[in-house]
């Protein structure tokens, strides 16, 4: 190759930092905006799932105890 050809090289732009930074921004901002839906779709399940099961306990509770009779006279 010619030095002359060597003139038609021309060098990629580089990327501008500020681009970059916005973009690296926006990225973490979206993951934490999808972290906090999850947690908060996980602390949602749960607090329905252990008011479910409280409700579930009072159910219980106000049953016949079977077992009573059966060990009665164990003791």
């Amino acid at each position: 190759m010619k030095f002359n050809d060597l003139r038609w090289i021309v060098p990629a732009p580089q990327p501008d930092i500020e681009i970059l930074e916005t973009h690296q921004i926006s990225r973490e901002f979206y993951r934490e905006v999808e972290q906090r839906e999850e947690f908060n779709e996980y602390c949602r399940w749960y607090y329905e799932t252990a008011q479910k099961n409280r409700r579930e306990l009072d159910k219980m509770r106000g049953d016949i105890n079977i077992f009573g009779w059966f060990f009665r006279g164990r003791k």
